[in-house]
């Protein structure tokens, strides 16, 4: 079964998330890069964030050569912005077909997650949802629990998923 990590991250909370689920599993990663990234991590991305989350702002994004197609079990990552998934990975979900694959979501958030797993299943019709992990600042709130947590949860989804 070939398995693939798709996801965005900003500060860096998504990314430990999806790497520590890669090695886990034995999955290829994509790493997300909008050509140009938001510049400030100061309150300022706050704002602008979520602004381009209410307007759908969807940035370019750097090329890649991963076909989501090409996989069985597809895990899909994305920051909690203003309750929400990113730009980028609205720039993703809606530019890359994916269909009729087995799908394990998660998110990285500071607060609420809000609506953004949620959203990212309307963007993801077609598809079989096998789990959600949802997770409240990995990096900076008991790492080493949830890289635990994270490391029984993809094994799951792969025991899940066959």
């Amino acid at each position: 079964m070939k398995k693939l990590v798709i996801f965005y991250s900003f500060e860096g909370n998504t990314k430990f998330v999806a790497e520590t689920i890669a090695k886990a599993v034995d999955a290829d990663i994509l790493e997300l890069k909008p050509e140009k990234e938001m510049k400030t991590h100061s309150f300022f991305k706050y704002i602008i964030g979520g602004a381009q989350v209410v307007f759908k702002y969807k940035p370019k994004l750097k090329p890649f050569n991963i076909n989501p197609q090409d996989y069985n079990l597809i895990f899909i990552g994305t920051p909690a912005w203003a309750l929400d998934y990113t730009p980028t990975m609205h720039s993703f979900l809606s530019s890359t077909k994916i269909n009729d694959k087995q799908i394990a979501l998660f998110c990285s958030r500071m607060s609420n997650g809000g609506k953004s797993l949620k959203t990212m299943k309307k963007k993801l019709v077609g598809n079989e949802f096998i789990g959600e992990l949802d997770l409240s600042q990995p990096l900076l709130k008991e790492k080493e629990k949830n890289l635990i947590k994270i490391q029984k949860w993809s094994k799951e989804m792969v025991r899940i998923s066959k």
